[in-house]
């Protein structure tokens, strides 16, 4: 398929990179360069500028064995106890940084309101599933633990994840039903929701396989590198799973350009079959990974209303509806 999508996002997303030919040290050093512009102020021309209603700080969250890094979105001015909306980057699990997403994280921390904590896990091929669903999940029973230092209401709890983000906050998500804590609400924006045998047997995979974005190389190669050979895939991808009831409402954010456009479809095919609540809100020019562009791909701000009136009518239910955005 030839590439549609707007002009600006095809020219910057082009990925010359033989994503299944890098070796682990390759990937590695392709990740501390990719997060270094990621991170860098300069790529705000491209991944939006945070709403300066909040503010950003960056905390350091010891756990058993290992040290994480959080980047809090605060409001900077809001009650003393908000909803907690726990937010995973994408980057096929061995890529990606929390700074990626300071535009949509830090709208949604002023406008919801609410503190929404973007969690650095770990990434293969140093650190292969089900590491970064362990960093997810002692992530929120420990924010949860100290709800009072950290100024949240642990009875209003949301995740959100992109790409293989989504894949965390789905899993969490599941998690939390057979362990708690509850969680009122999950967002995913195209999430990839299966990491099994069967990722590529979808038809949006080959539609938009000329698309930039996502390769079907990259999610061959994110697959090889993050679901070690021990572990069934099929343990870490939502859409298989057998037991998908009891499950907290769902909005499910995909882009008609993007190979996993599809499986998101899927996956709210499930979740519907098994009783839950779910929108599925898809998005004709869209392309993987476009809700952190929105300099580059506008269909991102229509995105964030979404995402933010969803939020507020779970985590503020006695609220009003949230306020038409201006830009």
């Amino acid at each position: 398929m030839t590439a549609n999508g707007p002009l600006g996002a095809r020219l910057v997303l082009r990925d010359g990179l033989d994503w299944e030919a890098l070796t682990d040290e390759q990937v590695i050093a392709a990740r501390e360069k990719t997060n270094r512009l990621r991170a860098a102020r300069v790529a705000r021309v491209f991944t939006g500028l945070p709403d300066r209603r909040a503010r950003i700080e960056e905390h350091t969250l010891q756990l058993p064995g290992r040290r994480l890094t959080l980047r809090v979105h605060r409001p900077k001015s809001a009650g003393p106890r908000l909803p907690l909306i726990l937010s995973f980057h994408g980057g096929s699990f061995v890529m990606g940084t929390a700074a990626q997403n300071d535009w949509i994280n830090s709208h949604l921390a002023a406008r919801c309101p609410a503190v929404v904590v973007s969690v650095e896990y770990r990434l293969a091929p140093e650190h292969p599933l089900p590491a970064p669903v362990d960093d997810g999940y002692d992530t929120l029973v420990r924010l949860l633990d100290d709800s009072g230092d950290w100024g949240l209401d642990p009875t209003a709890v949301a995740v959100l994840g992109e790409s293989a983000g989504g894949t965390l906050a789905a899993l969490l998500t599941l998690r939390a039903r057979e362990d708690g804590p509850p969680v009122r609400a999950q967002v995913l924006t195209y999430p990839a929701t299966d990491w099994s045998e069967t990722m590529a047997d979808y038809p949006s995979i080959a539609a938009n396989a000329g698309n930039p974005g996502l390769s079907l190389s990259q999610l061959r190669a994110a697959a090889r590198w993050s679901v070690p050979a021990g572990l069934d895939p099929r343990t870490v991808s939502p859409v298989r799973l057998d037991d998908l009831a009891g499950l907290p409402p769902a909005l499910v954010v995909t882009g008609a350009l993007d190979i996993l456009d599809d499986q998101g479809a899927r996956y709210v095919d499930r979740l519907r079959a098994g009783g839950t609540d779910v929108r599925l809100v898809r998005y004709p020019k869209a392309l993987h990974g476009f809700v952190s562009m929105p300099g580059l791909v506008p269909a991102a701000r229509l995105a964030r209303r979404e995402i933010l009136a969803f939020l507020r009518g779970h985590l503020h239910p006695a609220a009003s509806p949230a306020r038409t955005e201006q830009r």
